[in-house]
């Protein structure tokens, strides 16, 4: 693709707003509009919680960035940030048939992002976060998700973390490998690596290892933030210390969610049959045909290689089975039934080189949704 077809593809931005309901008589306008529209809002007035049958309130998702940490585009702001947010409103829509609205917001303080989407509650029915930087992310979404009554995610954690475990499954899987036992090493502890490594925790991996840019995060390191001391205190089981070369000898599986590079000979040095999953962007921690020379499974974030670990198969259907089911929050027992539901899709295709469906597959959201909305329902979070 060239520049020319990309900046034709973004002319005039990527969304629109379309209505439901026809005006084409003056009886459709009398309905749509003044007179009829009063008799609606009155009874909204009288019965707030009719506003999610009589408006679209019930099935529009806020995509809320500050445009501090902008796919690999680091802090550009929020103008700039807004072609990125219309995107995923776009895929919204075309995988989930959900409404959404981008938000972005010219502040980065975390008590004025808390205090806007408190105010404009009425207005949506759930809120996708979106590249906010780390670690302010971690609270941003903490209290908003304690300071309002509908589902909320951070997809950068949790849609990372999602598919990561469903990647994870099927690649055991074909590897005939148990995953509680793998010996698990995360190269990143910013938004994606704590996600990714609180989810394999709650699926039951033993040993997970995270990284940061000073090496493993351990209990014995005195120059860790709130966010990574908490992380030590639940991973690195086997006290280990020093850098990538120490974590990675002889580990099972490598996850890559972060900007640095991996040398060859590391990656030699796991144990047999691998899996490493390469998934910085554009740019991969390590090539995968170079991986390949190694380890037995090898995922990345691109779409031009097998396996690639995107998002948008997963907050699509975790949003729309969160909102069928009426779901005030997202659990972590939503995440995980999302990526069973994902590992599902793929069935008798399950290979080395296909351990996730693709991204294009149109059966994955639907089968997200069923599996979160019953979760959502079974776990008591619904109105």
């Amino acid at each position: 693709m060239t520049d020319e077809e990309i900046f034709a593809g973004h002319v005039g931005g990527k969304l629109s707003v379309e209505t439901t309901a026809p005006l084409v008589t003056q009886r459709d306008l009398s309905i749509a509009y003044t007179p009829g529209v009063a008799q609606v809002s009155r009874a909204i007035h009288a019965d707030e919680t009719l506003a999610r049958r009589y408006t679209w309130t019930e099935r529009l998702v806020a995509v809320v960035s500050d445009g501090s940490a902008v796919l690999g585009l680091g802090d550009i702001g929020p103008r700039a940030s807004l072609p990125v947010m219309e995107g995923k409103s776009a895929l919204f829509k075309t995988f989930a048939g959900l409404d959404s609205i981008p938000l972005v917001l010219d502040t980065k303080d975390p008590d004025e992002i808390v205090e806007t989407l408190v105010r404009l509650r009425p207005s949506f029915g759930a809120v996708n976060l979106e590249d906010i930087s780390a670690p302010r992310c971690f609270e941003i979404e903490r209290r908003v998700v304690e300071a309002l009554d509908c589902p909320v995610m951070h997809d950068d954690q949790h849609g990372t973390a999602i598919v990561v475990l469903a990647a994870l499954k099927g690649a055991t899987k074909v590897l005939g490998r148990d995953l509680t036992t793998l010996r698990t090493v995360i190269s990143g502890a910013g938004a994606a690596g704590v996600a990714c490594a609180d989810i394999l925790l709650a699926a039951g991996v033993q040993d997970v290892t995270v990284l940061d840019s000073k090496g493993i995060v351990s209990a014995n390191r005195s120059d860790l933030n709130d966010v990574k001391a908490d992380l030590a205190a639940r991973t690195n089981p086997a006290g280990r210390s020093g850098g990538v070369i120490e974590a990675l000898a002889g580990a099972d599986v490598f996850i890559g969610v972060s900007a640095g590079t991996i040398p060859e000979e590391i990656i030699a040095s796991m144990a047999d049959n691998s899996i490493v999953f390469a998934l910085s962007n554009p740019d991969p921690e390590i090539h995968p045909d170079v991986a390949r020379n190694h380890a037995a499974i090898v995922a990345t974030g691109r779409s031009d290689f097998a396996n690639q670990i995107n998002n948008v198969l997963a907050f699509p259907g975790v949003f729309k089975g969160a909102l069928d089911a009426g779901a005030r929050r997202i659990t972590e027992g939503m995440k995980l039934a999302a990526a069973e539901a994902i590992l599902s899709v793929v069935g008798d295709d399950l290979a080395a080189d296909m351990i996730v469906p693709s991204p294009l597959d149109p059966r994955v959201a639907p089968a997200v949704a069923e599996a979160v909305a019953a979760t959502a329902r079974a776990e008591g979070v619904t109105d």
